[in-house]
């Protein structure tokens, strides 16, 4: 029988392990490699099984690092690092903790798109759980027999809408696993706790559907009734399995994702990213610019473009940013313009539903505006007489903020908030340096994917990266230490308040929006801490911890090795 017993004393990890040595140096979470030192190869038979040297983790670090930069490409500077965490998360956390902005880009946006496009045939390692459409009558069965007793956290999607992508079915999978590692790396969220799973209910690719190699169920998407009563089925064994567990929706396509969400956020303590998270991040930059510019949230006017589920999540966050400044809800809805594939929703518009809305502009307020077709009324025609302040791009349509639409904006606000949200980079709504070409330096500007600096007459302007890592493990981690029965959207609203407080533009106008990610572990800390007092005073924690500080404090897993021995007889 295998058996691990964890403990701590002094800060300080000690692991007792009854396991065959090759188990425990095939074991991710119990490897060292070359780090065992001599007593530990002796006392669990790992002699003869690693070279004489013993090696400390900054030696490895370093080793790995000029393995890392050796690397070609992105795809294989991605491959590397997904085989060092299935190999050793010690090292692989200890390794990205010391190079977070550099390795950013490799275990999430923008490579981890590229991995899920070509996922079936870069397969190596299975890592996560995948739950399949033809199993849904052994559903408790196969989660009753996840090698896990405790889990925090659960990043599931069904491959939906990866990023911009669209549908990629199983090769959803690395978008789990990236957003598990971030908490990890900045949540402090024990890697052993957490688990990535893929719900594969086939695909409507019809690329993957006629690939030989493609490794997900071929069939079409199941829809409907059939949908929805396998995800209450997984929620069901979800819920047996691990009954106080965090779940993270993750990339299930807009008409999938907000019923998902209504339906079981009261079931079981659940969010979705890109819904709440995107928002979260999204305010937390409206905020930071308007605190580097001394403006007032009240004085702003918005224009969203891409309806989808991030745009909606983002309108209604923002209104409840303004209802807290002090406007009616009306007053706030109002300054917020939508626009869908069939242009500005208002309440005329033909193609409007339930998502839009509540957001649909009065169309007796359009009387005096000059617009070729009242049904589909264009970006272009909605910034020249709306006026807005801040344009939020969430629509996957490449080059769509031209030079004409953000010189029209400049028209009528000295410093522009434009936010080209789109991921990855190839469906970017508009590039940092165009626009701040186009408004002479003066653009505050974040971005979905990440950008170099851009040098623009005396100024190299740093780009924020409108990333949600900034906000999830955070919130994530305030949900777990105070116990909370549930997510809401005042807790992503916190969280962006916390987070604004932390952007370097506050210090210096022409910064970026938001903060780096070497000092994310304490802004996360920090967010955590607030998110959870929130819980608490909302009454929507279970058995609230009497010291919450103290209870994050502890649950931050650190990336160095635990001392190993065999148990005693």
């Amino acid at each position: 029988m295998q058996e691990v017993k964890r403990s701590f004393s002094n800060g300080e990890e000690y692991v007792e392990v009854d396991m065959k040595p090759k188990d425990i140096l095939h074991d991710p979470i119990l490897n060292k490699g070359t780090a065992f030192t001599r007593e530990e190869r002796k006392e669990l038979g790992l002699e003869g099984l690693l070279p004489y040297h013993t090696s400390t983790i900054e030696d490895q670090v370093k080793r790995r690092y000029a393995n890392f930069v050796a690397q070609h490409d992105s795809i294989a500077k991605h491959k590397f690092l997904t085989s060092l965490q299935d190999r050793n998360e010690v090292l692989f956390y200890r390794l990205l903790s010391e190079h977070p902005e550099e390795m950013m880009p490799y275990i999430y946006t923008p490579t981890v798109g590229d991995a899920s496009l070509h996922y079936s045939s870069l397969y190596n390692q299975n890592r996560g759980v995948y739950i399949s459409y033809p199993d849904k009558d052994n559903l408790d069965a196969i989660i009753d027999q996840i090698p896990k007793d405790q889990v925090d956290v659960i990043v599931v999607t069904d491959g939906g809408r990866i990023l911009g992508l669209g549908d990629l079915g199983v090769g959803g999978m690395p978008i789990p696993v990236g957003k598990l590692s971030l908490y990890t790396l900045f949540g402090g969220i024990h890697p052993d706790r957490t688990l990535p799973i893929q719900l594969d209910i086939g695909t409507d690719n019809p690329d993957l559907l006629n690939d030989p190699l493609y490794l997900g169920w071929r069939h079409e998407r199941v829809k409907g009734s059939e949908y929805f009563e396998f995800i209450d089925a997984f929620i069901h064994a979800i819920k047996k399995k691990f009954p106080k567990v965090l779940i993270q929706w993750e990339d299930f396509s807009k008409a999938i994702a907000q019923p998902l969400l209504e339906k079981y956020r009261q079931t079981i303590c659940s969010f979705n990213d890109d819904i709440q998270g995107t928002a979260g991040v999204v305010v937390a930059g409206i905020l930071s610019a308007l605190r580097g510019t001394n403006q007032d949230i009240k004085d702003q006017r918005m224009v969203l473009f891409g309806a989808g589920s991030a745009g909606i999540g983002v309108a209604q966050l923002i209104t409840q940013a303004m209802v807290k400044a002090g406007m009616s809800p009306d007053e706030a809805k109002k300054r917020i313009y939508i626009l869908g594939r069939n242009g500005l929703a208002h309440t005329e518009s033909k193609w409007l539903d339930e998502k839009k809305r509540p957001f649909a502009q009065s169309a007796s307020d359009l009387a005096d505006w000059e617009v070729n077709d009242l049904q589909n009324i264009s970006l272009f025609e909605v910034v020249k007489h709306a006026r807005p302040t801040i344009l939020i791009g969430t629509s996957t349509m490449p080059g769509s903020f031209t030079k004409e639409l953000v010189q029209e904006m400049r028209k009528h606000v000295k410093r522009p908030i434009i936010f080209p949200l789109s991921n990855p980079t190839s469906k970017t709504e508009a590039v940092p340096a165009d626009l701040l070409k186009w408004t002479d330096g003066q653009a505050l500007i974040a971005t979905g994917s990440p950008f170099a600096p851009v040098e623009h007459g005396d100024h190299m302007f740093t780009i924020g990266q409108c990333n949600n890592v900034l906000i999830f493990p955070g919130v994530g981690l305030g949900v777990i230490a105070s116990r909370a029965t549930q997510v809401t959207n005042g807790m992503f609203l916190r969280a962006a308040e916390v987070l604004s407080e932390y952007a370097p533009i506050v210090k210096d106008p022409y910064e970026s929006l938001f903060p780096g990610f070497d000092h994310l572990r304490k802004i996360s800390a920090h967010i955590a801490f607030e998110v959870g007092q929130y819980a608490i005073k909302e009454g929507i924690s279970a058995n609230p911890p009497s010291d919450l500080k103290k209870v994050i404090e502890e649950a931050m897993w650190e990336p160095k090795y635990a001392h190993f021995r065999k148990p005693k007889k």
